[in-house]
């Protein structure tokens, strides 16, 4: 099977997985955190690009895990908020509304042993919005390492 038709399968089977979400519990946040059409399709784009179709087929497999990450994460790993260019461009000018942004992170292991994989979630608000998914990735290199450090060694226990 080529890669275009694989991307094919993986893009329906993703789709179908992705669509039967809707909505999730995360225990860090007071609402539910919305699977809408701007997340699924950021995981197909990025800065106005596709993203290379590996890529793509490689975030399609890890959304079952972002669903696990979303539904046991209570502890927040990453916080960003910055502005944010919103909507259409208007007019000749080209000229974007812009808007609060705001990015948070968690992440898991999940798998045993050789099938471990240290996986990250971003869940996004935009401005005044509720709380939707975001991105998924993976830190594949997590794989090819034989001890594996989730701090640092300066962390002192007092």
């Amino acid at each position: 099977m080529g890669l275009l038709s694989r991307h094919k399968k993986e893009l329906q089977k993703a789709r179908d997985f992705y669509d039967s979400i809707d909505n999730l519990d995360c225990p860090y946040f007071s609402v539910p955190i919305t699977f809408n059409a701007k997340g699924f399709h950021h995981l197909q784009f990025s800065a106005g690009s596709e993203r290379s179709k590996l890529s793509q087929i490689n975030k399609f497999n890890l959304i079952p895990k972002a669903k696990e990450i979303i539904i046991s994460s209570g502890t927040l790993q990453q916080y960003r908020k910055q502005l944010g260019a919103v909507g259409k461009k208007k007019g000749r000018s080209g000229h974007r509304d812009t808007k609060i942004m705001q990015y948070w992170g968690f992440e898991g292991i999940l798998g045993v042993d050789r099938e471990m994989v240290r996986v990250k979630v971003i869940v996004r608000q935009v401005g005044e919005g509720g709380p939707h998914f975001w991105s998924v990735m993976s830190d594949t290199n997590f794989k090819r390492k034989s001890n594996y450090k989730l701090a640092s060694d300066d962390i002192v226990d007092g």
